[in-house]
């Protein structure tokens, strides 16, 4: 079980995740805007964050590279997920520092798998 921090600002989509996550056994919060998750990963640490892109304020880009690059929370791995489906995207988003990127729709053993891959390698 790992302690999973959702930040994403659509409630349908946090729902699903979190309804996901938790019938996978995980202990699931969200938030609804970068600023407030970079907060919370500071604050609570959690194991893993899965990170919308497109968000009102910063956006998930932003986020990312914040926490990718504070010492503080490097080493929490960041899934983002998004309706962005650009090659140019996923590149970008790997740049920031993200450990993996899904596109929405979102396959829901694939998502299980890439979570569990992050978790199990410790990176």
């Amino acid at each position: 079980m790992a302690n999973i921090l959702i930040i994403d600002d659509s409630p349908t989509d946090v729902r699903v995740f979190t309804t996901l996550l938790e019938r996978a056994g995980h202990q699931v919060a969200a938030v609804s805007t970068a600023e407030e998750g970079i907060e919370r990963v500071r604050a609570d640490l959690p194991d893993l964050v899965i990170m919308d892109v497109i968000m009102p304020g910063m956006n998930g880009f932003q986020a990312t590279r914040t926490l990718t690059r504070d010492p503080k929370t490097q080493h929490v791995p960041v899934v983002m997920i998004t309706t962005k489906s650009m090659e140019t995207d996923r590149v970008w988003g790997m740049r920031q520092g993200a450990r993996a990127f899904i596109t929405k729709p979102v396959n829901e053993k694939e998502l299980l798998a890439c979570i569990n891959d992050l978790l199990t390698s410790g990176s």
